[in-house]
């Protein structure tokens, strides 16, 4: 003998929006929101990622083109305390470091430098217009996976707080159709001989 399954209730898509006499306006606003709300949530996760990535890109290209490197000498080792790690495994310390500028003076600043490095042996640095100390700025590959990763984040995080607020709407309507049930029931109880409240 085989056995019997039961299909469930079949699913209707769009409900909302079919046409039925016992629909209530509410629904049919219902379904407009919610097709509106992800629908604007879609194109505005797009937007802001899009917008977002190329903010990033543009600002990576920006510090890219306001530093230079050179070449400076350590005056003294690198720091013996624990190195640290960057994101690609290699150990730095902090050193001191002495280069000259482009107006021909000698300076002297704080950078990172190789863990293991020495006085006496040369580093490339990194400096803005002004000649000071700046940091490395981002590769390419680097810049385009920060822009990657900060735009999808900001295409969730819009997404999410639209799905979010049309949710809570769709929640109000939902509290507004119990109440008018509510009342409803309470009229009809009334019309059948029921008790009032």
């Amino acid at each position: 003998m085989a056995a019997v399954r039961h299909a469930g209730p079949a699913r209707t898509r769009w409900w909302r929006l079919r046409h039925n006499p016992l629909r209530r306006p509410s629904y049919l606003v219902e379904g407009w929101l919610l097709l509106a709300v992800w629908t604007l949530a879609l194109l505005a996760a797009v937007a802001a990622g899009l917008g977002t990535a190329g903010a990033v890109e543009r600002d990576g290209a920006a510090l890219r083109a306001a530093r230079h490197p050179v070449q400076a000498v350590l005056t003294k080792d690198a720091e013996s305390g624990t190195p640290f790690v960057d994101g690609i495994g290699d150990a730095h310390a902090w050193a001191t470091v002495r280069w000259t500028a482009a107006d021909g003076t000698r300076r002297t600043g704080v950078t990172r430098v190789a863990a293991a490095s020495r006085a006496g042996s040369t580093t490339r640095i990194w400096l803005d217009a002004q000649d000071r100390l700046v940091p490395e700025p981002a590769g390419v590959g680097q810049a385009r996976f920060q822009a990657v990763v900060l735009g999808a984040l900001a295409g969730v995080t819009v997404a999410g707080g639209m799905l979010l607020a049309g949710s809570g709407m769709c929640a109000l309507l939902d509290r507004r159709r119990l109440l008018q049930w509510d009342a409803e029931w309470a009229r009809a109880d009334r019309q059948w001989g029921g008790k009032t409240r």
